[in-house]
C-alpha cells in the first residue's frame, strides 16, 4: 500500500485555516480564535475525503514573511516541503490583499499542486471579490465557508483529483513494516539484527536516526520492507530543524505502513510517549506488534514495573501480540516475523456478507441497541468494504455517534467473535 498523502493548509494569519482544518477533520482539534497567530504549532489529523481516500492534514500557523524570531515561518515551510498538495486559504471578505500575494510568491516556487480556498464564501463580500483572486494565476479555486460547511464537498472532490497515485512498485515488493518508538529504544539495533548487517547508525544519542531507511528483507519466502524511522519525541525536546523534520517523517512512515513494529524499552516500562505512538497507530488503523526490547536488562523490580504499565498499552491496542527481545544479543528476535505474519493475516480478514449479517444479528440480540429520538436503533444491512483494517459498512435507520458506547460494543463484539485481538476495526454507519 502507498503512504497516505499529506495536505498542508497554509495562508496568512486569521483567514480561517484552523476552522477549515476542523471542518475537514470532522472534529474540533485546532484552536479557533479571531486573534491572529493562535496556531503557533503544526497540528495533524486524518481527514476522510470519501470511502477510498484519506489524507494526513496539517494545520499551520499564519505565514508572515519577513522577520521570524520564533521560527514560525520555518515550521510552515517545512510542512509545505513535506506535503503532496497545498490548500492556500484566503479571506473572501477582505478580498485579495498584498499579504496573500506575498504568501503565494513564496509558495509558487515549491512546485506543489495548489487549491486556492476562498473562505467566508457565505458572505456577499466574498462572493463579489472571488474573481479578484484569479489574478494570482492559480487554476483551481473553490469558494467555501468553513464555519458553515458551504462548498466543503467541492473542496473534497478537488483534493481527490490532485492526490498522487499509489506507489505500485512498493505494492509489489511486500508489506511495509514501520519500526517506530521513542528515541533510543533500540529501533536501529533491531533493524540491523533483522537484516544481519550494520545498515543503520547505532548510537546512544537520542535522535541519531534522522531519515527513514527502507530495506527489503525476506523471511520464510515472504519479502518485507523494513522502515527504520527517526525517534518520535515530544516537540519540547526537539533540538533543531532537521530533527523536527525527522519527527514528521516518522509519523508519515507510520501512515504509509501496513503494520507497526512498536519498540518499547522494557527497562523503563511503558511511558506516556509509548502510549501516544500506540494511540496514533490505532487511530490510523495500523495493527502493532509490540517488541519489548532490552528484556535481558530486567530485574524483578523493573519487570513488575513493565507489567503494571503494560495494562494501558494493552487496552489502547486491544491486546496486541507482544515479543520480548534483546536487539543487541538477538534474544527473541526470531519470534518477530512469525508474530508479524499472524497479525497481518488477521488484519486482511475478508468476511462474507451473510456471515457478517449473522454476526451483527447475534450482537444486537445479546445487547439491545439504544433508543434514539424515541426509536430503537436498527441495522438494516451490513457488508465489508475493505480490509487492512477490516472496515464494515452498516446501513441503519439512524446514524450512530463516533464516541457512542454502543459503537464500541459492536467493534469489540466483532473482534471477540472473529478472534481479531490487536486489530483495529472500522464501522462506517450510513443512515437509510
Amino acid at each position: 500500500m502507498s503512504g497516505t498523502p499529506t495536505v498542508a493548509i497554509v495562508g496568512r494569519p486569521n483567514v480561517g485555516k484552523s476552522t477549515l482544518f476542523n471542518r475537514l477533520l470532522g472534529q474540533r482539534k485546532a484552536i479557533v480564535h479571531d486573534r491572529p497567530g493562535m496556531t503557533r504549532d503544526r497540528i495533524t489529523g486524518i481527514a476522510e475525503l470519501d470511502l477510498e481516500h484519506h489524507v494526513l492534514l496539517i494545520d499551520t500557523g499564519g505565514l508572515v514573511l519577513g522577520d521570524d524570531p520564533l521560527g514560525l515561518n520555518q515550521q510552515v515551510l517545512m510542512a509545505v516541503e513535506e506535503s503532496d498538495v497545498l490548500l492556500l486559504v484566503a479571506d473572501g471578505k477582505d478580498g485579495l490583499v498584498a499579504a496573500d500575494e506575498k504568501v503565494w510568491e513564496e509558495l509558487r516556487s515549491r512546485d506543489k499542486p495548489v487549491i486556492l480556498v476562498v473562505n467566508k464564501g457565505d458572505t456577499r463580500a466574498a462572493q463579489d471579490s472571488q474573481y479578484e483572486f484569479f489574478q494570482l494565476g492559480i487554476e483551481r479555486q473553490v469558494l467555501v465557508s468553513a464555519e458553515h460547511n458551504v462548498g466543503i464537498g467541492d473542496l473534497r472532490e478537488g483534493l481527490v483529483e490532485l492526490l498522487p497515485g499509489p506507489r505500485l512498485e512498493e505494492e509489489a515488493v511486500g508489506p511495509r513494516l514501520a519500526i517506530v518508538g521513542r528515541p533510543n529504544v533500540g529501533k536501529s539495533s533491531l533493524l540491523n539484527r533483522l537484516l544481519g548487517q550494520e545498515r543503520a547508525l547505532v548510537s546512544d544519542i537520542p535522535g541519531t536516526t534522522r531519515d527513514p531507511i527502507d530495506t527489503t528483507v525476506e523471511w520464510d519466502g515472504t519479502r518485507y520492507v523494513l522502515v527504520d524511522t527517526a525517534g518520535i519525541r515530544r516537540r519540547s525536546k526537539t533540538a533543531d530543524a532537521p530533527e523536527e523534520l525527522a519527527v514528521m517523517m516518522a509519523r508519515r512512515q507510520l501512515e504509509g505502513a501496513d503494520l507497526a513494529l512498536l519498540v518499547v524499552d522494557a527497562s523503563q516500562g511503558v511511558t506516556s510517549g509509548d502510549l501516544a505512538i500506540a494511540g496514533t497507530a490505532w487511530e490510523l488503523g495500523r495493527a502493532c506488534v509490540v517488541l519489548t526490547n532490552k528484556w535481558d536488562l530486567l530485574d524483578d523490580e523493573s519487570r513488575e514495573r513493565l507489567e503494571v504499565s503494560w495494562q494501558r498499552l494493552d487496552e489502547i491496542l486491544a491486546e496486541p501480540p507482544r515479543v520480548n527481545i534483546s536487539a543487541l544479543s538477538g534474544r527473541g528476535v526470531q519470534k518477530v516475523f512469525p508474530a508479524v505474519e499472524e497479525i497481518l493475516e488477521r488484519h486482511r480478514l475478508e468476511l462474507g456478507t451473510a456471515e457478517l449479517n449473522r454476526l451483527f444479528e447475534g450482537l444486537l440480540r445479546r445487547h439491545r441497541p439504544p433508543a434514539m429520538d424515541g426509536h430503537e436503533w436498527k441495522i438494516l444491512y451490513s457488508t465489508q468494504v475493505r480490509t487492512a483494517p477490516p472496515t464494515f459498512m452498516l446501513f441503519a435507520n439512524r446514524s450512530l455517534p463516533r464516541q457512542s458506547s454502543y459503537r464500541r460494543y459492536l467493534e469489540n463484539g466483532l473482534r471477540s467473535e472473529l478472534d481479531l485481538a490487536g486489530i483495529p476495526i472500522r464501522l462506517v454507519i450510513r443512515k437509510r
